[in-house]
């Protein structure tokens, strides 16, 4: 088994616990030693385990160990994720044992990512680095995402859609097929994007309207 830890310690870390509990009973893959956080007490712990330290303590770990970054705001992640300095760390992607791949030999993925319990992916899809998908997300055929994007609960890329950094897309957003997203771009919950989007903007509404923030 190989040594996990989570970066960040608060509820969505907890569920990632809970995610790695059920890919073990599937598959004994993980050893679970920990929390980093860098807003709680070194040695406080929850209910899952101890807090291990900040990114301090990460940077001067001194043997192999797996991160996975519990964080839903993307400009933080990508923030924190650049921090982590250190050549003993390394960031797989962790999958749910019931996510459903339409044809995982299509699929392009890199590192550091989650798709949580429920996800359906189709065909020929991309999928950046240090993307979190929450439950029940799902990706139709084509669908290319970038690098640090957050999609809560039950949401939905239509076909073809492309999507590139730091974007935030709310519980039960939607997106038409074909639709093109470049970065830091909100879609609010239950909102439904018909049309391409601008940078730094959130979209909220059925159809989505555009909101400067």
């Amino acid at each position: 088994m190989k040594d996990i830890a989570i970066y960040g310690a608060g509820g969505f870390g907890r569920e990632v616990a809970c995610l790695i509990n059920a890919i073990n009973e599937v598959e004994q893959k993980w050893n679970f030693i920990g929390f980093f956080d860098d807003g709680l007490e070194k040695g406080s712990e929850n209910i899952f385990g101890k807090i291990l330290g900040g990114i301090e303590e990460l940077n001067s770990w001194n043997k192999e160990l797996n991160i996975v970054f519990s964080i839903a705001n993307p400009e933080i992640l990508k923030e924190v994720v650049e921090n982590v300095h250190n050549d003993n760390i390394l960031f797989p992607n962790l999958v749910a044992p019931n996510v459903n791949f339409l044809h995982k030999d299509s699929l392009q993925i890199g590192q550091g990512n989650i798709l949580f319990f429920g996800t359906r992916v189709s065909c020929e899809v991309k999928i950046g680095n240090f993307n979190l998908l929450n439950g029940f997300v799902s990706l139709g055929h084509d669908v290319q995402i970038g690098d640090y994007n957050v999609l809560g609960p039950m949401v939905r890329l239509s076909g073809n859609v492309i999507i590139q950094d730091e974007n935030f897309f709310g519980v039960q957003a939607i997106v038409l097929q074909g639709i093109k997203m470049g970065c830091k771009t909100k879609i609010g919950p239950n909102s439904v994007l018909m049309r391409n989007t601008k940078d730094g903007f959130l979209y909220m509404g059925n159809p989505a309207h555009r909101i400067k923030i």
